[in-house]
């Protein structure tokens, strides 16, 4: 596959913003995919927030394999920091994610009346990549969306502050990326969970590395969602398991030509709604 890599301008503005917003935010909440909490983690952030509390959040994670989330959020206690997993869309751990909120907080709380100053509402930056569901967790944790969202990388563009009653003040960011992908794995995640601009990548390469994935991980969920033989597909060529796909769909052209760029579409589009299965990319350190 043509190395993938998505840098546009305003996101190289928004990490300088970031940067500059830090020294007025007390802690950031760190939105990850739960399909891909390594890939969809920027690097950068290891410098730009080290200085403050961190949580992590894992969203999406009703898209992802849950004992695979249970160990992930581990993996990240295990390292001293606080984790969450929630699915924003449909307002599940919402509650749990303000606990967590406040529970990172509580040294700033203490220093504060140490000091004899009274509590004030804790400001938490919302960081993270494109798509990873920062304006609808935002949005789900109020009565009334205030977020443009959407299911497209890119779609915040500006910072905004959000008030959650008296307790919390939430900066949402716009969703970053990071100059050069470290390795070919990390581009090819982030492009099959929709986290990069389709313009970037070839969908057909990117659907087939997929189902080379699916085929060692996930081949009866795979077999059962487009009623194909597993025997067979476990053996023969990834290209003839795309094909197999596109009949089964019926996505001919003339002379039954399999159609194949609308079935590589196809399948990016089920896997990224989680028609196929609950699957998580990205292993924990030491799991496997």
């Amino acid at each position: 596959m043509t190395v993938i890599q998505w840098y546009p301008g305003h996101m190289a503005k928004a990490r300088r913003l970031m940067e500059e917003d830090m020294r007025v935010v007390d802690m950031s909440l760190v939105v990850l995919d739960a399909r891909i909490p390594l890939s969809s983690y920027n690097p950068d952030f290891d410098r730009i927030l080290a200085k403050k509390p961190q949580l992590m959040v894992l969203n999406k994670q009703d898209l992802a394999d849950s004992t695979a989330t249970k160990q992930w959020l581990a993996y990240f206690r295990r390292r001293g920091l606080g984790a969450v997993g929630i699915n924003a869309q449909a307002g599940h751990g919402m509650k749990e994610l303000e606990k967590a909120i406040m529970q990172t907080a509580e040294p700033l709380f203490a220093e504060l009346e140490a000091k004899g100053r009274r509590r004030r509402p804790v400001r938490a930056m919302v960081v993270g990549s494109p798509n990873t569901g920062k304006s609808t967790l935002i949005n789900s944790l109020l009565p009334k969306a205030v977020s443009k969202t959407g299911n497209k990388p890119g779609v915040t563009r500006g910072r905004q502050w959000v008030r959650l009653g008296d307790k919390i003040e939430l900066l949402d960011t716009p969703g970053v990326l990071w100059p050069k992908f470290e390795t070919h794995s990390v581009a090819f995640r982030l492009a099959a969970t929709g986290a990069i601009s389709e313009t970037v990548y070839d969908y057909y390469q990117v659907a087939l590395e997929l189902l080379d994935w699916l085929r060692q991980r996930g081949l009866a969920d795979l077999c059962a969602r487009y009623k194909l033989a597993e025997a067979e597909m476990a053996t023969c060529h990834v290209e003839e398991v795309l094909a197999a796909i596109g009949r089964s769909r019926g996505l001919l052209a003339a002379g039954g030509v399999v159609r194949e760029e609308e079935t590589a579409r196809l399948l990016l589009a089920e896997f990224r709604n989680g028609k196929i299965g609950r699957f998580t990319l990205d292993d924990v350190p030491g799991a496997r």
